[in-house]
This record gives structure tokens, sequence and C-alpha cells, in this order.
């Protein structure tokens, strides 16, 4: 008999979401839920929320808190936009690397060398860098200069010129079969198509690449002595130590490929506009993190993470009326929880008197009962919901699942510990 694993587990946990998500648009008839689309969309809008994630996650494995993932992530938007109008694209790529690094090596030498407060030293990062950024602005693309001249303001740089965009040649070649499927609008096959057919047409380059760093990044931290020796820094540095493990070079490295992985995703955002503007990163640093927290330290957690968040943002963008959808879907989770729970009741062999039923129990199932009503009520009356709902929807999702993820959370023991070479703990 073949051993059921945990991918095998993933696997069908995703076929269930599309089968869900395929049955809420045909009965709520907003195709744009599965829409190309909207899948391309929030595909553009996880990315640099999962590079920043898995910039947070570098940190943390080695027991660095980096809230500063925010500031990180402004520095690389500066500079990608300041060296790609000059030099292009490349150069835009490797100076926003080196801005995001820089913040990160900021941060490890607060936190690594001189023991400041982890939580502190983010906070300053974060706002070290669109005040540090402003004033390079102001310096360097007021009136009179070159850049000036070439399209920039104090709040932009100028155009950063050609875009990189590519389509994988396996689904792109050819006659576009996925888009005529989707156009019919058919139960299941449509949505598959649409949902291919979003993430594999015009994708940018630094999409490809953000993609493979979750691979990588678990091989790196999961499968060498490296990553082991990283892990144990967060884990138990005085452990690591005896054992030969110089920690202090280990967190370093560490906090400074977590500032790169920031800047790599402010870079993203200069590629997607095509120049660098001020406040272009809103708040991403911080629902990445969030999408850290919310795969437990792990890289297929933070994929996942990252791609509800980027989803919201995506539907929203794309049909504000297709946004009480999620009233729909959240019911419909809600009573295959309720289902699963009575299942579970009636099916134990216990005798009645010895099935502990607690009053927890029961009243949770209420509370999803409920819950269940009031969604589809909300789904069968409101029509649309306010512009200031919609936009704060990604955030209060970020909430939501940051309270119920909680509940299985294990970071690394000694995240945010302070540790000084040859001290015991």
């Amino acid at each position: 008999m073949t051993r059921v694993g945990k991918y095998h587990v993933v696997l069908l946990g995703i076929a269930a979401l599309i089968l869900l998500m395929s049955l809420v648009r045909y009965v709520s008839g907003q195709n744009d839920i599965t829409s190309s689309g909207t899948f391309a969309a929030a595909l553009g809008f996880a990315v640099p929320i999962g590079l920043a994630g898995l910039g947070g996650l570098w940190a943390e494995r080695a027991g660095v808190v980096n809230i500063g993932l925010e500031g990180m992530m402004v520095l690389g938007t500066w500079m990608a936009g300041w060296a790609g109008y000059q030099w292009g694209p490349l150069a835009a790529l490797i100076a926003g690397l080196l801005g995001g690094a820089l913040g990160g090596l900021l941060h490890a030498i607060a936190t690594v060398s001189f023991g400041v407060d982890h939580i502190i030293s983010g906070v300053a990062i974060n706002l070290l860098g669109p005040g540090i950024t402003r004033f390079l602005s102001e310096v360097l693309y007021k009136e009179g200069t070159q850049a000036a001249e070439a399209g920039a303001g104090i709040t932009t740089s100028p155009a950063i010129g050609e875009k990189w965009e590519i389509s994988l040649p396996v689904f792109s070649s050819g006659p576009d079969l996925f888009g005529k499927l989707e156009s019919l609008h058919w139960f299941l096959l449509s949505d598959l198509a649409g949902i291919l057919r979003g993430l594999t047409h015009n994708v940018n380059v630094l999409t490809v690449l953000a993609v493979l760093m979750l691979p990588l990044t678990f091989f790196v931290l999961w499968h060498t002595a490296f990553g082991l020796r990283l892990r144990s820094a967060g884990e138990n540095p005085w452990a690591a130590e005896s054992l030969g493990v110089n920690v202090y070079f280990i967190k370093y490295v560490a906090v400074v490929i977590s500032g790169a992985f920031a800047g790599l995703g402010g870079v993203f955002l200069v590629f997607v506009s095509s120049k660098y503007v001020e406040g272009q990163t809103a708040g991403r640093g911080f629902i990445g993190l969030a999408a850290m927290i919310f795969g437990n330290w792990r890289p297929g957690g933070l994929a996942a993470g990252a791609s509800l968040f980027g989803y919201a943002d995506g539907l929203q963008l794309r049909n504000q009326r297709a946004v009480t959808s999620f009233f729909l879907f959240g019911a419909v989770l809600l009573l295959i929880f309720l289902a699963l729970q009575v299942r579970r009741l009636l099916s134990s062999t216990q005798p009645a008197e010895l099935v502990v039923r607690s009053t927890r129990q029961y009243t949770l199932m209420a509370a999803a009962a409920l819950g269940m009503v009031i969604l589809f009520w909300l789904w069968l009356t409101v029509d649309q919901l306010p512009n200031e709902f919609v936009f704060i929807t990604p955030h209060v999702l970020t909430l939501l699942v940051l309270l119920v993820a909680s509940q299985r959370l294990r970071m690394p023991k000694a995240d945010g510990v302070s540790y000084r070479r040859g001290e015991q703990h």
C-alpha cells in the first residue's frame, strides 16, 4: 500500500481549493475569481511579498528578528530606480540587491555586534529607509540635474527603459488554447485554463527568479551543512558555538542575505512600474513578514501565505464586486468545517457516555454555524462593498490569517535572543 505523504496532502488540498473556487465562481457568476487577469495580477502582488518573506525567513532562522524589511525594500527600490535609468535593468537589479543588503548589514551591525534590541533596530531602519531615499532624491533629482531633465522628480526617478518579460514556452507557444478554453466559462476546465494562463503568460524575469528562490532556499537551509549551521544559530547559538560554528559570521551572512531578498522585492516593484516612485512598497515588507509567520518559518508555508495575500490584492484590483464572493467562499468553508465536525462525532466508536463533548467544541460549532449563516446572508444581500473596505481587505485578511495560524506556530527557539560569544545561557 502506497504511503500518503505530506506532499500528497498538499496536492490534494490544492485540488480541493481549485474545485471550491470553481464552484464559487460558477454559482456567483463572478468570472474574475479564476480569470487569467486576476491570477496574473495576484502573481505580481505575491512576488514582492514572497521575496520580503524570504528575507525574514533567512534572518529569523538565524535568530535575528527582522521587522526592518520594509525599510530595506525602500532602499532597494530607490537604488534600482537610480541605477536603472542610467545603465539599464541589469544595473537596477544589482543596485537594488546592494541597497537591500546594505540595510541588512546595518541591522546586523546593530543587533549582532552591539546587541541592540532587534525590534528597535528594525523600526529604526523602517524610519531611515524612507528618510534616506527622500534626501537622496532631493539632492540627485532636483531641478537642473540630468535626472530631472530625463523626467525625475522629488518623488520619482526617470524610467529605467526596457522591461524584461517572457512567456513560458511550454504553455505560451502556438495558439492561445488556454485563453479560448477560459472564455467558454465551463465548470472547472475553464477555471484551470484561466489559472494556468495567468501564471504563465508575459511573466517578468524576476517572477521566475523569485519562484526559483523558494526551492533553492529550502535546499540550502535544510539540505546543506551551511543551512544546518544557520538554523542551529537560530535554535541554540551557544550549543552551535560549542561545536565550532562561527555564530557571529552566520548571523551576519543571514541578515545581509535577508536584506538582499527585501531589496530584490523592491527591484520587482520598480520593474513593474518602470521607475522608482516614493511609497511604492506600500507596506509589503510588513505583509511579507506576516506571510512568513503564517508559513511557520518555512518556504512552502511562506509561498502559500504570499499567494493568499497576493490573490486578495489581485481580485480587488480586477473586480471590486467580485470581492463579495469571499462571503460565499467563507460560508462554504464553514459548512465543510461543520460537516467534518459532525462526521467526527457520529463516527466515534466509543460508548456515548465516554465520548468527551466539551462545551468549547459545541461553542465552536455553534459559532461556525452562525458565521456561515451571516456570510451567506451577506453574499445574498450585499451587491458591492464600500471602496474603503475593499482597499483594506488584504490587511484584514492578514490579521485574520495570523489569528488562525497562531495556534500552530513554532518559531526558532533563539529568535530575537541577544547572543554573546562565551556567555552561558
